[in-house]
């Protein structure tokens, strides 16, 4: 057995490794989930089996020693030589590669838990939720908002509450699920999005939006337009960027329910298909999003984002968010 955990050891490490020098997209759910049941594996073994098993051995040892005095004793011999407590000790000692996996189970169980029905921690990794979020947030994702779902799955069993336009939501990328993405949510199924000219419409209805200076970007050091803008029941800060042209390129070209976008060189024009939605960045001239490669399915969601709590290079910035 512990040649086969040394292997398992070596075969998470090769994948870690792996995974951040960026030879594969790694799956953290998958990984976490396989992790939980091996761990359950050696933990069941342990208690119903090399647990026990130590034990006898050390039951075994005891009484032996208590014949052996037994015997001396009949003997006249009184004083023996020779502690049985240490050699006690050592059989009852859990072995490193029981400790490295059903020693480790419980916390495996804990965070695998946690994370995929509760809460799941997420790092923004780029610019296009500025300036609601900051390259170097990290966020909490509520995992049950919008329902309870299986782990890796993501199979929706318990629905909870709906999503509303003006959310912040975690979802797996259309393109390569493996990814998570994190946008806000524009279009609900059924809903005409345009976005013209850098002005948004929702159903032939402009989105109210108000003056509100200058935001500077560290990424490009300059300065472009901030706005307040009332999405649904959210007022949130977007920023445009009027040097950026309002064309559009679908990329991937052909991604599923494309026929339902209209592009034009003045933006794009789309009708989200049920059980989809249409996302887009704050940042919405420097956001990949919807109008590139489509809508998200509702298979698709991760959770709603809320919380921020940290960022090492401004502390001022934790705390919830719309």
């Amino acid at each position: 057995m512990s040649s086969l955990t040394a292997a398992l050891y070596g075969a998470l490490v090769v994948y870690l490794g792996g995974w951040f020098l960026n030879y594969w997209t790694g799956d953290f759910a998958l990984l976490l989930f396989i992790l939980t049941v091996v761990t359950l594996f050696f933990w069941v073994a342990e208690v119903w089996h090399f647990k026990p098993a130590r034990e006898a051995a050390a039951t075994e040892l005891e009484q032996q020693a208590a014949q052996r005095r037994a015997a001396l004793a009949s003997q006249g011999i009184e004083r023996v030589d020779g502690d049985v407590q240490e050699a006690k000790t050592r059989l009852l000692m859990q072995p490193w590669w029981l400790d490295w996996t059903a020693g480790l189970f419980p916390v495996i169980l804990i965070v695998f838990l946690l994370r995929s029905f509760l809460f799941e921690p997420f790092k923004i990794p780029s610019g296009s939720m500025v300036p609601t979020l900051m390259v170097g947030d990290f966020i909490l994702v509520n995992k049950f908002h919008y329902g309870i779902r299986l782990p890796v799955v993501n199979k929706l069993i318990i629905p909870n509450h709906a999503v509303e336009r003006g959310d912040v939501m975690v979802f797996r990328y259309p393109v390569d699920p493996r990814l998570d993405y994190i946008k806000r949510v524009v279009g609900l199924p059924g809903d005409t999005v345009s976005y013209l000219n850098q002005k948004l419409m929702v159903n032939g209805q402009p989105v109210a939006e108000k003056p509100m200076g200058d935001n500077y970007d560290d990424d490009s050091m300059s300065y472009s337009p901030m706005f307040m803008e009332h999405l649904g029941k959210v007022d949130h800060l977007i920023r445009v960027d009027p040097a950026r042209p309002s064309f559009v390129r679908p990329n991937p070209p052909n991604f599923p329910d494309v026929q339902n976008c209209q592009y034009s060189p003045e933006g794009v024009v789309c009708k989200v298909p049920p059980g989809h939605y249409f996302m887009m960045g704050d940042n919405r001239d420097n956001s990949e999003d919807s109008r590139y490669w489509g809508f998200v399915p509702d298979e698709n969601i991760v959770g709603k984002a809320f919380f921020v709590w940290m960022n090492f290079h401004n502390l001022g910035r934790i705390g919830p968010f719309h």
